[in-house]
């Protein structure tokens, strides 16, 4: 096993499935340990176990929280269990949030509340995990800060708003952070996905339309896959992107130039 990260860990949020689970076994192939903050069901529980083996097998150590991560209880939880100034890489992979249309001739529609929940599980809980982890001190020095958006995040696409909102709200804190955590050290970016069927994709109304236009929109007539977007966050990880700072960076292959 390649040991390039040794000693340094992962915090993934939303880490059992999808981008951040394929993000785990790229990073622990690498040497990174992993700590995943997810959510899920019992009867989920027997997969993410077998994968969570095969992690374990690289020889790193796994730490995994079945807790609400939005939860100030379960932050703290999280971080005081992990070394000092040992965390390399925050991965923000939430996909909690409202898929309802704003059209009320479609039934139920769009509320506040949905909006609200959203924007902060796909959004603005990014920042309050990064400034937790900063005032905790377990952030390494030069360590990454990385978030996945989509190409919604400036298109339409039915019953997407509120989840396009909180990926514009991203970018934006992306921005921000980018420049304001410099002098610690930190480099902040988004990862923009091509369309890849994860189960929150395939949650999209009209998902099976959206991943076909893609792939016949894609230069290289094929989805992205989650190994496409963890080889990216591995390449963001690495001394060489030291450079890299308040970027979107697309691993889509160029499908959202069509």
């Amino acid at each position: 096993m390649n040991r390039e990260f040794k000693d340094t860990w992962a915090i993934i949020l939303g880490g059992s499935s999808g981008l951040g689970l394929a993000t785990a076994h790229k990073l622990a192939a690498h040497g990174m340990n992993i700590c995943i903050v997810h959510r899920d069901r019992k009867r989920a529980l027997p997969e993410l176990e077998n994968e969570l083996r095969c992690i374990e097998a690289t020889g790193v150590k796994v730490l995994t929280y079945n807790k609400d991560g939005l939860l100030a209880e379960t932050m703290a939880e999280v971080i005081s269990s992990l070394p000092k100034h040992r965390v390399k890489v925050l991965v923000h992979s939430i996909a909690k949030g409202s898929l309802k249309p704003m059209n009320k001739n479609n039934g139920d529609t769009l509320s506040k509340t949905d909006l609200d929940i959203t924007l902060h599980a796909m959004g603005t809980s990014w920042y309050l995990w990064t400034n937790a982890l900063i005032e905790a001190n377990v952030f390494t020095e030069n360590a990454r800060n990385i978030a996945f958006t989509s190409e919604g995040n400036s298109k339409v696409w039915s019953g997407y708003a509120a989840v396009s909102a909180a990926k514009a709200t991203l970018e934006a804190l992306m921005r921000a952070m980018a420049v304001e955590l410099a002098p610690l050290g930190i480099r902040t970016n988004c990862i923009q996905a091509g369309a890849t069927r994860t189960t929150s994709f395939d949650m999209i109304p009209g998902s099976e339309q959206l991943a076909e236009m893609a792939k016949k929109r894609n230069p290289f007539q094929k989805l992205t896959q989650p190994e496409d977007v963890a080889n990216a966050v591995y390449l963001l990880c690495r001394d060489e992107a030291d450079w890299i700072n308040g970027t979107v960076l697309k691993a889509d292959g160029g499908e959202s130039l069509r």
